[in-house]
């Protein structure tokens, strides 16, 4: 990971997410015994744009307001991160709602609070002069999937909503940094990706147009990407998780507001990173951001309904037979209230 540079500046900016800073109560880990708090997380994948927030919340100096010292490690996939927050060898990740729902059911003791991908943006992409022109299509022929992450889990229940027989379909395990080349190529005809993870690198580096099977059209229901803590964290130290989740929302509602700037933050973690394609992902990113069950809420807020009918897509197509509560999958304790945290309503 690059060496930290937070900012001394103050949070200044003038849109929502500038006054969230009046609203945030007092961390009683700011200046306590004259250090900082070490404090692990996890992301979902590499560091891009549509994680962004967490490496700005660091960056603008949100976590050291806190009282906290942020490491951010890059992720490997929901699957991988909540595992290793189950484990407890980080205490913080951010990851797909749909795999906390399969890795509680396993026995697992994590807990979702706070939300930022609150729609699915999960989706079958190929490119735009595929011959796949409907998901039947799919039908003897080949899909790259990254194994771990929340496309492979969530693959399943699309099959099975889009009535697809899976023997026809041959996936091709392919690491996260090889799926835009594999499918830019020709080396596979479709991947199973976020939407927003793939399609800016497509039609930015590869120049091509492309064509989406969002999950959701086909019942895939699912509350995505979000804050997740064990629940023995929540439990022993609220005050911990209280004081990491609000600086981070600030991260996301800061890059909302100054997007170029999160990229330029981006590119600190990341050089390799092309500021077009971050900023593209940003943007669709933000199409996740707001949901009808949401509407209003502020940011990291969770939906009963959204979290209900998660459980039931997980009931239904994620093979969970155990018993599976909305209370034991989220928590809103978590998140600040107040106008300054509701985001745009619109992406």
């Amino acid at each position: 990971m690059k060496p930290k540079h937070v900012s001394r500046r103050r949070f200044i900016g003038t849109s929502a997410a500038a006054g969230a800073a009046s609203f945030l109560p007092m961390s009683p880990y700011v200046h306590a015994q004259g250090t900082l708090k070490k404090v692990t997380l996890l992301l979902d994948w590499l560091y891009q744009g549509p994680n962004s927030g967490f490496l700005v919340a660091q960056e603008k100096g949100f976590y050291k307001e806190a009282g906290l010292d942020v490491e951010i490690g890059p992720g490997k996939g929901s699957g991988s991160t909540s595992q290793l927050v189950a484990s407890k060898t980080s205490q913080f990740g951010f990851a797909d709602g749909f795999v906390l729902g399969l890795s509680l059911s396993k026995g697992m003791s994590i807990r979702n609070i706070g939300s930022i991908y609150r729609g699915n943006p999960t989706a079958v992409i190929v490119l735009d002069d595929s011959e796949i022109k409907t998901v039947k299509d799919l039908e003897g022929k080949s899909i790259a999937i990254s194994p771990g992450g929340t496309q492979f889990q969530q693959w399943p229940a699309f099959l099975k909503g889009a009535k697809l027989d899976p023997a026809k379909i041959t996936v091709v395990n392919i690491d996260p940094a090889g799926m835009t080349p594999a499918l830019i190529s020709g080396k596979v005809p479709a991947v199973a990706s976020y939407v927003q993870g793939t399609v800016p690198s497509v039609e930015i580096r590869g120049s091509k147009k492309t064509r989406q099977f969002m999950y959701a059209d086909y019942g895939v229901t699912a509350v995505s990407n979000g804050i997740i803590a064990h629940t023995d964290l929540i439990k022993n130290d609220p005050q911990l998780v209280r004081a990491f989740v609000a600086p981070s929302l600030r991260g996301f509602l800061y890059a909302r507001a100054n997007p170029d700037e999160a990229v330029a933050i981006v590119r600190k973690y990341s050089s390799t990173v092309d500021p077009g394609i971050t900023k593209r992902e940003l943007e669709l990113s933000w199409q996740t951001w707001v949901t009808p069950n949401t509407r209003d809420k502020p940011l990291g807020w969770n939906s009963v309904t959204d979290w209900q009918e998660t459980v039931s897509v997980l009931k239904q197509y994620g093979g969970v037979t155990t018993p599976l509560t909305v209370e034991q999958l989220m928590t809103n304790e978590f998140v600040p209230e107040g106008a300054a945290f509701v985001p745009p309503q619109k992406a």
